[in-house]
């Protein structure tokens, strides 16, 4: 079973947004992403349609964000790029005629269930602020600053 990323890989780009003060052509996401620019703007519409980018069309134009972090939580985010399976674990074949196999499937069914709740109900406390907020933290721990990593200083070793 594929993985899907839509919801860390759209966390990425707000955060990457959310530092820049320039708009993000869908191409510079494309290229940030390792993907193409189309998917791209399949799945900045849904966030778009949520209210938190917006899009200008034109030379200058791109994507922005557009949404109060301290309010839009990761559980908003989720459902905006379409609700993706948070656990992608293979639990059988579906309509086995084995009682074992269907024992198995019935126990691994309703506690992904319920470890999924467990994982909506904790994105939904979590703001793009707080992740804003960390992302801020390691980027200070590591000395990098807004431009990206600390530059090596050069010490003129006759001083």
């Amino acid at each position: 079973m594929q993985t899907d990323s839509r919801l860390s890989r759209m966390l990425h780009v707000l955060l990457h947004m959310a530092r820049h003060d320039e708009p993000f052509t869908s191409q510079q996401i494309a290229k940030m992403l390792n993907t193409n620019a189309a998917l791209v703007r399949r799945t900045m519409a849904g966030l778009r349609n949520a209210g938190y980018v917006s899009s200008i069309n034109g030379r200058k134009g791109g994507w922005t964000i557009s949404c109060n972090l301290e309010k839009v939580t990761l559980s908003d985010i989720y459902n905006a790029v379409g609700q993706p399976r948070l656990i992608a674990l293979g639990i059988g074949t579906e309509g086995s005629q084995c009682a074992v196999e269907k024992s198995v499937m019935s126990i691994l069914d309703k506690t992904f269930n319920e470890a999924e709740k467990l994982i909506h109900m904790r994105l939904m406390q979590i703001t793009l602020a707080d992740v804003l907020n960390d992302f801020n933290i390691r980027c200070l721990e590591g000395g990098w600053t807004k431009n990206g990593p600390p530059q090596p200083i050069h010490i003129n070793e006759s001083e």
